[in-house]
């Protein structure tokens, strides 16, 4: 069965120089996952994901576990809000296995659409601009 709904078709980043690309880009921070988004000013082309699981976040089935529940995530929420022409990096933190799954696709689904208002970085004077 599939879905009507063409923009929830994502593409998958699946080389190491498609994924070092993407770090180039705005890196959005979590609390359970970090978001690393590059625009390919390519807006005729759909989205593409890849995700990023280090092993310092367990044995293998438990980074399995993570990719798993990030993949099923994307597939069944966030790929609507990604935009045409952007890559998509998810990078997996331990925490991804405690949350629960409602509430992890509607966080990834939110860092997709933005950044949070207020969270975002002060700008920091030139240097030598000190008031004394």
């Amino acid at each position: 069965m599939t879905s009507g709904n063409p923009k929830s078709t994502v593409g998958r980043l699946k080389s190491r120089p498609q994924f070092l690309a993407v770090r180039a880009g705005e890196k959005r921070k979590g609390s359970v996952f970090l978001l690393e988004v590059l625009d390919r000013q390519t807006a005729d082309e759909p989205a593409r994901v890849g995700f990023t699981v280090t092993k310092k976040h367990g044995n293998a089935v438990e980074r399995n576990r993570m990719r798993r529940r990030l993949r099923e995530a994307v597939r069944l929420q966030a790929a609507f809000a990604m935009k045409p022409g952007h890559d998509y990096v998810i990078v997996a933190r331990r925490e991804v296995l405690g949350v629960p799954f409602d509430r992890l696709a509607k966080m990834l689904a939110a860092r997709i659409e933005g950044p949070l208002e207020g969270r975002q970085k002060q700008a920091r004077p030139p240097a030598g601009s000190r008031k004394e």
